[in-house]
């Protein structure tokens, strides 16, 4: 048997025009309202899941090491070790993850990963295997000068180099394969966002990570300002969405502060629409999904 959690470790504001690209605020603001610096709210959201032999984490959140400014700044609203705060509540602790998958390397996704003791980052889970996709590495570490600011090397290098000293790295390769030999876990990737962006999916869930980060950008042209490549993030977009109707997957949103999930559909003109969302907790906590 298999059990999901999402979690929910802290919430943070961005940009509403960067988050909706070249789509009007007129359009954008009815599901996403802005605040008075232009800023929506977001969610930083997790997924874990319990197998008979591994406890998988996706993505770590933002972490609590930034300094006072960029917490404004991004208006990053959490407690003290809130990933560990968040396990605690299911009653799992950082010895206990196996496996560690990131979807890609920004600091809103891998902030987690350590802890910060006496000025240094600090492996938080550090028995875990960690899953990178290998050529989104080469690609954090020598990124264009447009989006350097959101891989945060410094912290995340020293952290990366634990796992790889003790044989604790497995890269992942490819646009799509099996991330565990058993083929319980496999994944697409995505370029448009960031090259190589990997998204875990099974017989249940897909984590579209941001391709999809917030239940209002199902629609194929509504993709982030953020992404390197907006004309290849809506042909990923497709992709990934098609596989989740295939297959009949509840999608896993990052970002979107209401809903954590939804189930697709197709409407009379063949176009993709939710069919039923999934609302979130109403604060940050865990939510078990059976």
């Amino acid at each position: 048997m298999t059990d999901y959690f999402i979690l929910q470790p802290a919430q943070f504001k961005l940009d509403g025009g960067a988050m909706y690209g070249i789509i009007p605020k007129p359009l954008w603001e009815k599901g996403s309202p802005a605040d008075s610096q232009n800023r929506i709210e977001l969610a930083l959201r997790l997924m874990l899941i319990k197998q008979q032999n591994r406890i998988i984490l996706i993505d770590t959140g933002i972490g609590d090491y930034h300094h006072d400014k960029f917490n404004q700044n991004f208006d990053i609203r959490s407690d003290k070790n809130p990933l560990v705060q968040c396990l605690e509540t299911i009653g799992v602790y950082p010895a206990d993850i196996t496996d560690i998958i990131l979807s890609h390397l920004h600091f809103d996704h891998i902030g987690g990963l350590g802890i910060e003791i006496g000025g240094k980052q600090t492996p938080l889970f550090p028995q875990a295997v960690l899953h990178i996709h290998k050529e989104h590495f080469a690609y954090a570490q020598n990124p264009t000068e447009r989006d350097s600011g959101s891989f945060q090397s410094s912290t995340f290098l020293p952290l990366i180099a634990h796992y790889r000293e003790h044989n604790l790295l497995n890269w992942i390769e490819g646009n799509q394969g099996n991330i565990f030999d058993d083929g319980s876990l496999k994944f697409i990737s995505s370029k448009g966002h960031t090259p190589f962006m990997i998204h875990p999916y099974d017989d249940k869930f897909l984590y579209a990570a941001d391709i999809i980060p917030t239940s209002h950008h199902i629609k194929p042209a509504w993709v982030m300002g953020y992404d390197m490549a907006p004309g290849v993030s809506v042909k990923n977009k497709q992709e990934i969405l098609a596989l989740a109707l295939q297959k009949d997957l509840t999608l896993v949103f990052e970002h979107d502060p209401e809903f954590w999930g939804a189930k697709i559909t197709q409407d009379s003109k063949e176009r993709i629409v939710i069919k039923q969302r999934n609302e979130a907790p109403a604060e940050n906590a865990s939510l078990l999904k059976l």
